[in-house]
């Protein structure tokens, strides 16, 4: 349980140029602070993360926003409105407050309001803005507690804040607000269903962007074991020829086959429910490391809602291995 002593030790280690790990209710993040470019180069060489990966920066509130941007275009502020606090990160023209070093060298910036209220007492006792990916090793499973935080990168952290399980369990949906049509570059944890009510329009997903964010690496989200995906009547089959092959395979099992009899190593059934598949997803990939699995097999859920994000997660952390 976090206590306000907790708090201000936190932002005490930003003030001083550290880095805390802070939960939200996506995952749990490393936080730097966002006006300190030295600060925030350690962020970079804590995740082994490339600098030219841009970073989100975390603010207090929607009233804040015009102090990190440059402006803030109508539909900027509708979204804001709706989804602040909330997992819904905007790529806005960047501000004089953030350093090129925030933003991987990019003129834009991504900005969001976290939904914890750990992280905006934080936020409030810090008094400015909080740079923070993901509190893990660069292209690995993102946390969801803060022993997997511990587990990943121990002593590089200068204070860890548990705020317990992440509600939400998946990145922010990442919106470019930059240009006349809003585009979503990340899927997450506003739905493009929730977006497009509220704008009255479509919202595209291009499966490419000159706008770098974050999270979109070939290779992102990814266990130990090789992730490998199936259509979901063939997911069984698979599982059980590479078992047969050798591998130690875990399974992802469709909710349509729950009680199917599998011969794998380790076999989860999913959840029907894409809120609880998504806040559970990570803590899953985790398990098959933890039992020892060297291959995963899973399916992608269907791309409507929340299903949206978790295709696109399964489907980065199965894409091409990245280099250690």
């Amino acid at each position: 349980m976090v206590v306000t002593s907790d708090i201000e030790k936190a932002a005490e280690v930003l003030r001083a140029g550290g880095l805390v790990a802070l939960p939200t209710e996506t995952v749990y993040g490393l936080g730097a602070n966002a006006e300190d470019p030295a600060a925030v180069a350690q962020i970079f060489q804590a995740k082994g993360r490339p600098p030219t990966h841009p970073l989100i920066v975390h603010i207090g509130g929607a009233d804040q926003l015009d102090e990190w941007v440059e402006e803030v275009p109508a539909t900027a502020r509708l979204l804001a409105e709706h989804f602040w606090p909330g997992p819904l990160t905007l790529v806005l023209r960047r501000g004089r407050r953030v350093p090129l070093e925030a933003t991987g060298g990019l003129e834009t910036v991504a900005v969001r309001v976290p939904d914890h209220p750990v992280a905006l007492a934080l936020l409030a006792a810090f008094g400015g803005g909080i740079t923070a990916p993901s509190a893990n090793r660069f292209g690995s499973v993102s946390p969801t507690t803060a022993d997997h935080v511990r587990a990943e990168l121990g002593d590089a952290v200068g204070f860890v804040l548990d705020g317990g399980p992440c509600g939400v369990g998946v990145e922010s949906t990442i919106v470019d607000v930059t240009g006349d049509v809003p585009g979503i570059l990340r899927p997450g944890g506003v739905t493009r269903e929730d977006l497009e009510a509220v704008l009255g329009r479509p919202v595209t997903v291009p499966s490419a962007s000159h706008v770098r964010v974050p999270g979109q690496h070939p290779s992102h989200y990814a266990p130990r074991a090789r992730v490998v995906l199936a259509e979901p009547e063939k997911a069984v089959a698979e599982a059980e020829l590479a078992q047969q092959r050798g591998h130690r395979v875990g399974l992802l099992l469709p909710p349509a086959l729950a009680g199917a009899p599998v011969k794998a190593h380790a076999v989860v059934t999913v959840p029907a429910s894409m809120p609880a598949y998504a806040r559970g997803l990570y803590g899953l990939l985790r398990e098959f490391d933890r039992r020892g699995c060297d291959l995963v097999i899973a399916s992608l859920p269907a791309e409507e809602g929340l299903g949206l994000a978790i295709a696109n997660r399964l489907r980065r952390a199965a894409g091409p291995r990245l280099s250690p």
